[in-house]
């Protein structure tokens, strides 16, 4: 289905975002546009939507009973579900703009994660000024700070919902502007502050063949990775900053998900992997460490960012859930032990140098990793930032991802 046929899609909660979502579409067909309007609501009322909720609850697995239940908690739940699964299978959306408050926002916005990566998507939010993690996860979704509620129409409303018409709009004519593409496969790659040196050396030696996607290794950056490789949209990855693990394994704050590598599994895509930034968790300013952490070895990155080295101990069980991860893996697999330091920080003279702490690391990676003629592990004899490991990888990830 081509943009030209694609439309423009208005959800609210009608029953009490129904004179605010009309507002918009209003605006947006005076700009031309083909607009379809999608009651979300949970009251199951008829409303002025061209979609009206009980066509979007009958997405959901159990029908609309399961949604309008009378309990507003579990009612969200599942017209949120409903929802989700009615843009997912939806290939008329070209757009989709979302108002709401706390529960509209959490209704709304795994809707917008079902749909692909580039697909605008903008949500019109009392949330948007907070922690909006949970609602973007690894997707491409903006969220605009609604500054009044979503309750009425006013002069600050009016504005706000006006900017968002314009917003969606404009995003909605780019989509259908042709991108540049030179025929490249795509590459994701997974970088840190303190692995950055290697990755700007990886780039340079692929950039001629393929198209070379770097991600920030927050959390939702690996998220956002494996994300596009489910999709099918990068033809494989080269996974040198495995960070998130930390987090995840020991409270930190960038951390991935039980699912880590899980995309890896499921695609059998070419994978390059290494050890990159597994010698610290990150912590927000040093006030915010959890009392169980006093006494360890802390580096201020900077005063909103504390990072905490890692023990022999976390390093073996570190090394323990990765090989479980890879083990799941039957594609072509290659993950790079870097010998001489896994960051920037784990350098001799560097607060994070600790050669006891990596070779416990490297021995459970040893222990566990069950290798074969696909999945390998390689020792390279220096640190991750040296040209030597930037070459190694792009050599293995090149023999295996040709063949």
């Amino acid at each position: 289905m081509t943009q030209s046929n694609r439309r423009v899609f208005v959800a609210a909660t009608y029953d009490t975002k129904g004179h605010e979502a009309e507002y918009v579409v209003d605006l947006l067909k005076r700009e031309g546009l083909d607009v379809v309007s999608v009651d979300v609501s949970t009251s199951g009322a008829a409303s002025a939507a061209q979609v009206q909720a009980q066509e979007v609850a009958r997405s959901h697995p159990g029908g609309p009973q399961a949604v309008f239940t009378g309990d507003r908690g579990t009612a969200i739940a599942a017209m949120a579900l409903a929802f989700e699964r009615y843009a997912a299978g939806n290939r008329a959306i070209g757009a989709l703009l979302g108002l709401g408050g706390s529960g509209g926002t959490a209704l709304i916005t795994p809707a917008m994660r079902a749909l692909p990566i580039g697909t605008p998507k903008l949500m019109v939010s009392t949330m948007a000024s907070g922690n909006v993690a949970p609602y973007v996860g690894p997707s491409d979704i903006a969220m605009m700070y609604s500054v009044t509620d979503v309750a009425g129409l006013n002069r600050i409303s009016r504005r706000v919902l006006a900017n968002a018409a314009g917003a969606i709009g404009g995003a909605f004519r780019q989509a259908g502007v042709a991108i540049e593409d030179d025929g490249r496969p795509a590459v994701g790659i997974t970088m840190f502050g303190v692995t950055t040196a290697c990755v700007q050396q990886v780039t340079p030696l692929l950039e001629s063949r393929y198209d070379c996607l770097v991600f920030h290794a927050t959390g939702t950056g690996g998220q956002s990775m494996e994300k596009l490789l489910d999709s099918h949209l990068l033809g494989g990855v080269l996974d040198l900053t495995t960070t998130e693990v930390c987090d995840f394994l020991f409270g930190g704050v960038l951390a991935c998900t039980e699912d880590r590598f899980g995309a890896v599994a499921r695609t059998r895509a070419p994978y390059v992997g290494s050890c990159g930034a597994l010698d610290m968790v990150n912590f927000g300013g040093m006030e915010t460490i959890p009392e169980r952490y006093q006494g360890r070895k802390f580096y201020p990155h900077n005063p909103q960012v504390t990072l905490m080295r890692t023990t022999v101990e976390e390093n073996a069980a570190q090394g323990e859930w990765i090989a479980a991860k890879l083990n799941q893996c039957d594609g072509p697999v290659r993950f790079l032990i870097p010998e001489g330091g896994v960051s920037a920080l784990d350098a001799p003279g560097q607060a994070f140098w600790d050669p006891e702490a990596d070779a416990a690391l490297f021995a459970a990676l040893d222990a566990n990793v069950v290798q074969t003629p696909q999945r390998r592990l390689v020792r390279v004899p220096c640190h991750i930032n040296d040209p030597l490991f930037a070459q190694t990888a792009v050599d293995h990830f090149l023999e295996i991802a040709t063949h």
